[in-house]
């Protein structure tokens, strides 16, 4: 089974918008895991534009599925997720003040480095995933640098997918096989939506989690956070 991580970010951006706490992050995400979400995801940036450094010890209080924590390893950030243990963090190599997350490590030049911070996290019982290109070798690279994970990148896969599913996918079945040869575990994230999450689960042999948070809070819009949940799922589920 392929688990659904439910990204609040955008939650936190609407709560910001307005200054208050309206809607309240916290009682999203019980509900989300109420509604059968199996992770909550959040990616806590230095602008702290969505989700505040001071919403994760809230938040890991009351997440009772798997705590997803996101970000570029910067010494406050790694004080934060070594402070709150996550099950999970997810290493991104987001530049301050970018949109969003559409670069991943490059595990072979940064091996060092990446390994000093996952030897970090590890010695706190933290799981450690690394948002990574989809490139045979960053996938070894990722196994040589401790992480116990990678994060597919799927935002090109979204794109091409409109056009070319088959072609759009090949990259991620045979960086699949090479996870598989290396013992390294899958996830993917990014755009993945209820256009293409099931086609993209049928074709990439041992996916583990997927983290959706833009796509699935906009369906939420029109079908409602429950209905939305529950369709996710079912996608995964086919």
């Amino acid at each position: 089974m392929t688990r659904l991580s439910v990204n609040i970010n955008k939650v936190a951006l609407l709560r910001n918008s307005r200054g208050g706490n309206l809607p309240n992050l916290i009682r999203v995400a019980k509900d989300c895991e109420a509604f059968g979400a199996e992770g909550i995801t959040v990616h806590p940036r230095p602008d702290e534009r969505h989700i505040r450094y001071a919403d994760v010890p809230q938040l890991k209080e009351v997440v009772q599925t798997e705590f997803n924590i996101e970000g570029n390893p910067t010494p406050r950030f790694l004080e934060l997720v070594l402070k709150n243990r996550p099950h999970q963090c997810t290493l991104v190599p987001d530049e301050p003040g970018v949109l969003t997350s559409d670069e991943g490590w490059d595990a072979i030049g940064q091996e060092a480095f990446l390994k000093e911070v996952a030897g970090r996290l590890k010695e706190g019982n933290i799981r450690v995933s690394l948002f990574i290109n989809v490139e045979e070798k960053q996938v070894e690279g990722a196994k040589k640098a401790g992480a116990d994970r990678v994060e597919f990148y799927t935002g090109d896969f979204a794109r091409q997918f409109l056009k070319n599913p088959e072609a759009a996918v090949e990259a991620h079945r045979r960086c699949a096989r090479v996870a598989k040869e290396v013992g390294i575990g899958i996830n993917a994230g990014h755009d993945l939506n209820l256009d293409n999450l099931r086609f993209y689960k049928e074709n990439v042999e041992g996916l583990l989690e997927v983290s959706i948070g833009h796509a699935l809070i906009s369906d939420a819009l029109y079908f409602g956070l429950q209905n939305t949940i529950q369709m996710y799922l079912h996608r995964l589920a086919e």
